[in-house]
């Protein structure tokens, strides 16, 4: 179905017009849906018909709507075991905390022969490139650099980040991370960037590392995460084998 005939409720049309798009990637999980303005439009028929389609596919978990953004389309999602990984969302909610990001940059470039390296891939080969100030309860506590191969998700150059967390959208693109290589440092940041968490340059930092493969022991992320030390708390469990 791609045209409203009239001769059932409209916007139930307007909702299955939706729903086929949806299922046929037209419409990708993560991103924005036209306007209300644009639907009725193209289907000459009223806004509020078009909401009320709209409101049967929110009702159904398949859109999201976003004050002041728009209506997004939602992905499935796995069940995850938390307790081994998880995003910064995730955590901080566990935490019974508000999070929050205010992405500060988010293209594509070329790997080059750093990150063609850790990847795998033609130093020629396209990489996505975000980064991204973390709060928790409206306070900065960490800026974040994360890279990610462009093949592992075409698509996340039309999704907006402030509306899903990076975690998310694997989970609508059932993309695993099986398991993750973490290291820790001390490091500083230039006032350019200390000043986005609110230290100033001569701060120390958390320098965290995190390496994701799948499980084809391909790398599909690598993040590094300055964090503010005295917004951190964090635990390490150790057992005899």
């Amino acid at each position: 179905m791609s045209n409203i005939d009239y001769q059932s409720p409209m916007y139930l049309q307007l909702r299955e017009i939706i729903r086929t798009k949806i299922e046929d990637g037209e419409y990708p999980p993560g991103t924005a849906i036209p306007t209300e303005h644009e639907l009725a439009k193209s289907y000459g028929i009223n806004r509020l018909t078009v909401r009320n389609g709209i409101t049967a596919l929110v009702n159904e978990g398949l859109l999201k709507r976003i004050q002041g953004k728009g209506v997004y389309v939602l992905g499935e999602k796995r069940e995850q075991d938390l307790e081994t990984l998880e995003g910064f969302s995730q955590m901080v909610k566990k935490k019974n905390a508000e999070p929050s990001s205010h992405i500060l940059a988010k293209s594509l470039r070329l790997a080059g022969h750093k990150y063609g390296k850790i990847f795998n891939i033609d130093p020629d080969d396209q990489i996505f490139y975000i980064k991204r100030v973390n709060h928790i309860d409206h306070e900065p506590y960490s800026l974040e650099e994360i890279y990610i191969p462009q093949y592992v998700i075409p698509e996340l150059e039309d999704i907006d980040l402030t509306v899903f967390s990076i975690y998310e959208i694997y989970d609508f693109y059932n993309i695993e991370i099986f398991y993750s290589h973490q290291t820790l440092d001390l490091t500083q940041l230039d006032q350019s960037d200390a000043r986005f968490i609110d230290v100033d340059s001569s701060a120390p930092l958390l320098l965290f590392t995190n390496t994701s493969y799948n499980k084809s022991e391909a790398v599909i992320e690598y993040a590094r995460s300055y964090t503010r030390p005295d917004k951190a708390n964090y635990k390490v469990h150790f057992k005899n084998e």
